[in-house]
């Protein structure tokens, strides 16, 4: 796995080159955000870990300028922000997961792994439709009234899972274990994705496909008013 660190603390970016390394990860690294922009659009890496405040150019937005370039490689961000609203912006910006620094090492390099082998498992089949939301794995598109969605990695699994046990419940747990197998992260990670989720795919459109059925989960469904 090759894995792009753009991280400015040298000794936090050493500790995770050595530990990445001795597993035998090639490892790039970038000390600034401008640094870590170029290097990350010229490709390469199967992986980015992105520290949230980074000179000259901060986490958010260097991810946010990313996606807008079409670069879809998965991002995991640090960040010593532990507010929820500070981990919507990160997971609004693009990013696909996050740790709250101090961490530890062996959870980074899992967390690397479980991203990767989704990101090389997305195999092409047929769009899934539900009314006139339509999602396209194999391209990654996402459209509502033909209207193109701007979604992240971790929205659109969401909203995979939704789309294809429609109009079915889906539990948290089963959400969770999409987005991150059986080692989900502390705190409600899940609940700022599927913000972010029904922002994009229900606040700009009359009717909400999205429901939430407290205390069990979540369905995707055309309900009766």
């Amino acid at each position: 796995m090759r894995v792009l660190v753009i991280e400015d603390h040298p000794d936090l970016a050493a500790n995770v080159g050595d530990y990445l390394g001795a597993q035998g990860h090639a490892v790039d690294f970038a000390a600034d955000g401008p640094t870590g922009y170029a290097r990350a659009l010229a490709g390469g890496a199967d992986v980015i870990v992105l520290d949230r405040l980074l000179p000259g150019l901060d986490g958010a937005t260097l991810c946010r300028r990313l996606r807008a370039q079409g670069l879809t490689t998965p991002v995991l961000m640090l960040t010593a922000l532990d507010a929820v609203s500070d981990r919507v912006d990160g997971l609004s910006a693009g990013a696909d997961d996050y740790l709250v620094k101090p961490f530890a090492l062996s959870e980074l390099s899992a967390r690397l792994a479980a991203l990767h082998r989704r990101a090389s498992g997305q195999v092409s089949e047929r769009p899934l439709r539900v009314a006139d939301l339509e999602c396209d794995p194999g391209t990654a598109e996402v459209r509502r009234a033909g209207r193109s969605l701007s979604l992240t990695r971790a929205e659109r699994r969401l909203l995979e899972l939704l789309l294809r046990r429609s109009p079915r419940l889906v539990t948290r747990a089963e959400l969770e274990r999409a987005l991150w197998g059986d080692d989900a992260p502390d705190g409600d990670v899940l609940r700022a994705h599927l913000h972010n989720l029904r922002a994009a795919v229900d606040k700009p459109f009359p009717v909400k496909l999205i429901h939430t059925v407290h205390g069990e989960g979540y369905r995707l469904a055309v309900l009766d008013s």
